[in-house]
């Protein structure tokens, strides 16, 4: 289960992207990269946030601790820009958080020939599951820290959520952005990658993630039903996507 904690100090604003997420200090004296609830992609944001991050983890992946996050928007009283104290009072009480990572360095595409191929190819096969359009050369979304890669940022991910379609037929998208996935090149065992990932993700983990999803954050409790059934189908046409990536990496050699 994840952590709830609280806000003791807000430090300071981090200016990449568009969300503008923030550094802060937790009651257990621990920094977080806090995202808002407030910012422009509203809860839906944390939503992808939560649920692909999860899964990342329950694959074994390096994703960063996540964490509730209580916030009081008075504690951003001191920063003096004003965004981003109306974004912190837009978003008084639960945000998420993710562990922060200090002295980490930004993946390079230069770095891809460190990555170990199975790694790459699961890596893939999890941005594919869960939609998640931006790990491209131009934004890897990736860091490495004390020589370990991490996967971060994944409020992108669960692209269904801006598309008017139903979700449960987008649960059968090939996914054809992977074509721009910057570890593609690396990814030389994907069906390994699919076999491995598919064992993990039983009907248990399934449910575990979809449980932690906040009532706030959901318009009606139905849309937990919604998510749990979109990530099973999704995971049982995955051999769509699968396919999709070797004939998206095929196309490079």
């Amino acid at each position: 289960m994840l952590r709830t904690l609280t806000v003791t100090r807000y430090v300071t604003p981090l200016r990449e992207g568009g969300s503008l997420p923030a550094i802060v200090e937790a009651d257990d004296d621990g920094m977080y990269v806090l995202k808002f609830r407030g910012a422009g992609q509203g809860p839906k944001a944390l939503i992808a946030e939560l649920v692909a991050g999860e899964i990342g983890r329950a694959l074994g992946l390096p994703v960063p601790e996540i964490a509730f996050l209580e916030l009081d928007g008075a504690l951003a009283r001191s920063e003096p820009d004003f965004e981003v104290q109306s974004l912190a009072k837009a978003s008084t009480g639960l945000n998420l958080g993710l562990d922060y990572l200090p002295g980490s360095v930004a993946f390079s595409t230069k770095d891809i020939v460190r990555v170990d191929p199975l790694l790459a190819s699961r890596i893939v096969w999890f941005d594919a599951y869960v939609s998640n359009v931006d790990r491209t050369p131009r934004n890897t979304n990736m860091l490495y820290w004390h020589q370990r890669l991490m996967l971060i940022d994944h409020g992108a991910a669960l692209y269904f959520h801006h598309s008017t379609n139903d979700y449960l037929a987008r649960s059968r998208d090939l996914f054809k952005p992977i074509k721009d996935h910057v570890l593609l090149p690396a990814a030389s065992e994907l069906s390994e990658a699919a076999s491995v990932s598919k064992h993990i993700l039983t009907s248990e983990v399934l449910d575990a993630v979809v449980e932690e999803l906040p009532v706030s954050w959901l318009d009606m409790e139905e849309q937990r039903v919604a998510y749990r059934a979109y990530l099973q189908a999704r995971l049982d046409y995955a051999d769509l996507f699968v396919e999709e990536a070797q004939h998206a990496r095929a196309q490079l050699v």
